[in-house]
């Protein structure tokens, strides 16, 4: 690999890391509460199975990006590296679909199912799970452009 490409990388395996840990922290700290009717209601992320989720596979894109920021870009282990990111790359882009959908019905509510919107009640809450939500696309996009760039070295070794 060039150095250029290699200092790219790099950086770009920082914003990954540092998107989805973001994203992990944001989620797993957002907590709000409610009073309505003199019931006091908690919404935080633990709640929905989604979110559990969410924070799970972030976790995982986490360690996994911290790990492969140590590993050395000269050796034959970036092959590896390829087929793991897009591993990655498909456990965030489902786990910011499966709490992007929850959080689209905590916001808009169902009336066919006749579920109420809740961000109206819980407005920190929701806050906090749209900036987890945008952090862990973020961090998604990237993991796409490492996989792209990847595969463009791939097929033309010139540019490794």
């Amino acid at each position: 690999m060039t150095k250029t490409k290699i200092v790219l990388t790099l950086f770009l395996r920082l914003l990954a890391f540092g998107a989805t840990i973001a994203a992990t922290v944001v989620m797993v700290t957002t907590h709000d509460s409610a009073e309505v009717l003199n019931l006091t209601f908690t919404a935080k992320y633990s709640n929905q199975p989604a979110f559990v989720y969410f924070v799970i596979a972030e976790a995982i894109a986490s360690g996994y990006s911290l790990i492969v920021l140590f590993t050395c870009y000269h050796n034959s282990l970036w092959r590896l590296v390829l087929i793991l990111d897009a591993g990655i790359a498909m456990l965030l882009s489902s786990s910011v679909s499966a709490a992007l959908a929850i959080a689209q019905v905590g916001k808009k509510g169902n009336s066919h199912a006749g579920w109420l919107p809740i961000c109206g009640q819980v407005p920190k809450y929701c806050d906090h799970v749209s900036g987890a939500l945008l952090a862990s696309f973020a961090a998604a996009i990237i993991y796409f452009v490492l996989i792209f760039s990847s595969l463009y070295s791939l097929q033309n070794p010139l540019f490794m």
